[in-house]
């Protein structure tokens, strides 16, 4: 039953994804190029409800779906790590028109091309596993 739930969420955000044009490239790009406020408007809203919804997990001791209450570790010591994934991540972003959540909800919309983005980005989480180790976190 569980995995039926997150799948339902999938399906929703997917949809949320897709009429919000979230996934579309022209969006994207338009956003790169500072030329319109649309996913700027979008990313904002989703930053504040996570903010939202992390002080509610917070405050409220709220538990996973596995019973364990949920907690945040420390991460103020990865800062340089962060600055260099998050750069990485934009150049991706910025060359393939889409980040990882938006590549299923393209391949749903049967945008085919974008299986070649994903298998690159399975490659490229393959080879960060192959190095994590050697890796500043």
């Amino acid at each position: 039953m569980k995995n039926i739930s997150l799948l339902a969420v999938g399906i929703l955000f997917g949809i949320v994804m897709y009429k919000s044009e979230a996934i579309s490239w022209f969006r994207i790009q338009e956003m790169f190029r500072f030329q319109s406020f649309h996913m700027y408007g979008i990313i904002g809203v989703a930053v504040l409800l996570g903010i939202i919804i992390h002080v509610v997990i917070k405050r409220g001791q709220l538990k996973n779906i596995y019973g364990e209450i949920i907690s945040a570790p420390d991460k103020s010591k990865t800062f340089v790590a962060s600055i260099l994934g998050g750069t990485l991540f934009g150049l991706g972003w910025a060359m393939t028109g889409a980040c990882p959540g938006p590549l299923y909800v393209l391949l749903g919309a049967g945008y085919w091309i974008v299986i070649l983005i994903v298998v690159s980005a399975l490659a490229g989480t393959l080879l960060y596993g192959m190095v994590r180790s050697k890796l500043p976190h």
